[in-house]
């Protein structure tokens, strides 16, 4: 069912290969929006536009370059930019702080915090000069609360959404709205990279991983899906939210 919620609009997804960046993409085409899929893999971004026939747009979100270059070609196809969702990003090292890669950790800092910055700053000015917009930066429950193994995540997830408050003060007298998802465990080939790292780091078996950490500690028992993590991304990008701004919302089956 649609209801073309997000008609006449223009919205960029980066990270938008797979994933959760793949179903906010194709939910936003469905409510009528036009899609710009942002992206490093070329074939991935491609199957994620091919029901829709939307835009692809090779882009590395750590290359400052490349981000201004996606967001002026957006611009300037469409007249416009209404929508950012800032979803590029990567799980980085799983590993207890004392034994981890260094260079792993430079490594995720660079995309999950420079690369979104970079696309917030490009966002900020279009969307400040043309009095209206909605950024959604992708956090996460691990931007709200500390994780083993997880250091270089979590401190990732902690500034995107700290950047968030602060934005949304500085562009909300333009019109323009900031806000950040926190989702939880996300079903799908992420967490089962995370998993099988965790599995080897610790000495116990996936299945008692994820039950362990998991499903047995969310009040609905089980994962979150990437489409119910692409509605709340709707909810915020929509005019149904229009009164929200520099807030998170979390989207993770109730891990208090």
């Amino acid at each position: 069912m649609t209801s073309s919620r997000l008609a006449g609009k223009t919205a960029i997804v980066t990270g938008g290969g797979t994933g959760i960046g793949r179903a906010i993409a194709q939910l936003f085409a469905q409510e009528g929006a036009e899609v710009v899929v942002a992206g490093r893999t070329a074939a991935a971004l491609q199957q994620t536009v091919e029901p829709f026939g939307g835009y692809v747009q090779l882009c590395d979100v750590t290359q400052e370059a490349q981000v201004d270059a996606l967001f002026a070609d957006t611009q300037k196809r469409f007249g416009r930019i209404d929508i950012l969702i800032n979803n590029a990003g990567a799980s980085g090292p799983v590993s207890p702080l004392t034994s981890v890669d260094m260079g792993e950790w430079r490594d995720c800092i660079e995309l999950n915090l420079f690369g979104a910055l970079y696309c917030m700053r490009a966002a900020a000015r279009i969307m400040s000069a043309q009095k209206s917009g909605s950024i959604v930066n992708m956090s996460s429950l691990m931007g709200l609360k500390g994780y083993p193994m997880r250091t270089a995540y979590c401190a990732t997830k902690f500034a995107i959404i700290g950047i968030t408050e602060a934005l949304a003060r500085e562009v909300g007298p333009d019109g323009v709205r900031v806000n950040a998802l926190c989702p939880g465990a996300i079903s799908g080939e992420l967490m089962d990279r995370v998993i099988a790292r965790r599995s080897e780091a610790e000495g116990k078996p996936p299945e008692q991983i994820i039950w362990e950490n998991y499903t047995s500690v969310a009040a609905l028992q089980r994962w979150v899906s990437p489409e119910e993590v692409a509605e709340a991304a709707l909810f915020l990008a929509s005019d149904a939210s229009a009164s929200i701004t520099g807030d998170r919302l979390k989207v993770d089956a109730g891990r208090f």
